[in-house]
């Protein structure tokens, strides 16, 4: 289940657990040929995925929606350790709000009756309390959920 919070006037703190070792989400979350498999809401797929995952590093996404709408988001990575967190920043070409956002995924390892899991918190830092008031409107945690599906079939070996 997917959980979205909101904290502050400026952040969104998204949880989900995992069914896999937190190695293999850190690579869901950072490389390209993994992420092309699950980014993106149902009917949004991406179509151009690069991410360089060190620090520095630049990544971009191109997703192709319904009727052929396309969104593009880019940012670099500001801060990584392998496979604990990834802190990257966030602009949409077409953004409608204002300033770069900050996400930070923290992946803490559990152990379960069934095996290996992680638990993955995101921070989602808007530049403005605004912004977020934008982020919001949008169908943002149903986005966010119906793309983890796909990430818990990815992980779960499923195509």
């Amino acid at each position: 289940m997917t959980e979205v919070v909101a904290r502050g006037d400026r952040e969104l703190v998204v949880t989900r657990r995992f069914a896999a070792p937190r190695e293999r989400v850190f690579a869901a979350l950072t490389v390209p040929d993994l992420l092309v498999r699950w980014y993106g809401a149902k009917g949004w797929r991406l179509v151009e995925c690069a991410f360089d995952a060190a620090p520095g590093g630049a990544y971009l996404f191109v997703s192709e929606g319904p009727g052929g709408a396309r969104m593009v988001q880019r940012g670099e990575v500001r801060a990584v350790e392998p496979p604990v967190s990834i802190t990257i920043s966030e602009v949409f070409d077409e953004q409608s709000y204002p300033g770069v956002t900050l996400i930070t995924h923290e992946l803490t390892r559990e152990l379960t009756g069934e095996g290996p899991a992680t638990l993955l918190t995101t921070t989602i830092r808007y530049a403005t309390a605004e912004g977020r008031a934008t982020a919001l409107r949008y169908p943002m945690a149903r986005g966010m959920a119906e793309s983890y599906t796909r990430f818990d079939l990815l992980l779960e070996g499923q195509p």
